[in-house]
């Protein structure tokens, strides 16, 4: 039956099991759809076609964002897939419902760049993608590397010829204990690679999993050399860092950051990182990164501050929200956008 292979190659991917993917359904179990795709890069534009003819599934696709002016493209489809990238207006949700959609697959594990509750009124349903979470915990622990290991200050000194050894040495993760914010199928990855370095490891999650020492987040805080973030943003976890919290950090302390760039207070960041208290930062997201990062703007005059004094500061990485980006996490986001509008024609979802 078309609901109980799908439900189960669907449950076997929030897993993170790969024993069985969309080219393993039946024929019977294939639904007739059509969806349209919205901002789509020319790689996932290249997954969409091939697995999508699998599925005898036609996409309309285009590397625009979605947006009020071109959500008629829409028009006549159910379902539609969008990324992550572009905040989606009410009104484009409406005019998305007035062209017929009944059904958004975002292409992302966080739904802040949609009105959940607006979209619900208008008659839209929205769901989101499960991907490797190796993805995004390999790219954390890099990050955490580099913070200890002053990555940035000796790559800029050696990039200028200058080979000395830095002023300040590094740390060993040993030696440290590490706090990671967010248990859920990323945090466990990042924990569980954690354990390989000998760190002692706090956690914090408003579920209380047990996948660590659970604690309280103050507490956590004022305990971690390093606080990594991993929870989803919500109006509760919004600026979930906040002034009071990251004062309370130890000094020294590092903040890695690769869940969304508005759990962390980014000013109080800038102050307390400014005045040397801080050790460093690692983020892989920021607060009004949207229009800058996976843009060219080397001729462009930028105009989030806080971004440009982060950058300025030899303790502190930056990179354009790119933890997901890797092969294996892009072929089970396109599946799952199949996936996710396969079981909503189907009734599934």
């Amino acid at each position: 039956m078309v609901h109980s292979e799908l439900g189960l190659i669907y449950s076997e991917l929030i897993a993170g099991r790969r024993d069985r993917t969309i080219a393993d359904l039946s024929p019977s179990a294939v639904p007739t759809t059509v969806l349209t795709v919205f901002g789509c890069g020319q790689d996932e534009a290249a997954l969409f076609q091939e697995l999508g003819a699998r599925l005898g599934v036609s996409p309309t696709i285009t590397e625009a964002a979605l947006c009020e002016t071109n959500a008629e493209l829409a028009r006549g489809n159910r379902c539609i897939s969008v990324s992550h990238k572009t905040q989606i207006t009410n009104s484009t949700l409406l005019t998305l419902r007035k062209a017929g959609v009944e059904y958004i697959s975002t292409r992302s594990i966080g739904y802040n760049h949609i009105d959940l509750k607006y979209a619900e009124r208008v008659g839209i349903s929205v769901g989101n993608v499960a991907y490797s979470p190796d993805s995004v915990a390999d790219y954390t622990l890099m990050l955490i590397l580099m913070a200890v290991r002053q990555a940035k200050s000796t790559i800029r000194r050696a990039d200028s010829h200058d080979y000395r050894l830095g002023e300040t040495r590094g740390r060993e993760l040993r030696d440290l204990t590490v706090g990671v914010v967010g248990t859920g199928r990323i945090g466990t990855a990042v924990i569980d690679r954690l354990r390989g370095f000998g760190c002692r490891v706090l956690s914090h999650d408003r579920r209380s999993r047990a996948s660590a020492d659970h604690v309280a987040l103050d507490e956590l805080i004022e305990q971690s050399d390093i606080v990594t973030l991993h929870t989803p943003l919500t109006a509760d976890t919004h600026h979930l860092l906040d002034r009071h919290r990251i004062e309370r950090m130890k000094p020294g302390a590092y903040i890695v950051n690769t869940g969304r760039g508005p759990l962390l207070d980014t000013e109080a960041l800038l102050s307390v990182l400014e005045s040397g208290r801080l050790g460093g930062a690692a983020l892989d997201v920021l607060e009004g990164e949207e229009g800058i990062f996976y843009a060219d703007c080397r001729n462009r005059h930028i105009e989030n501050e806080a971004l440009v004094r982060l950058q300025r500061l030899p303790n502190v990485l930056i990179s354009p929200h790119s933890a997901y980006d890797t092969d294996h996490a892009l072929i089970d986001i396109v599946e799952n956008s199949l996936i996710n509008c396969l079981s909503f024609e189907s009734g599934k979802a």
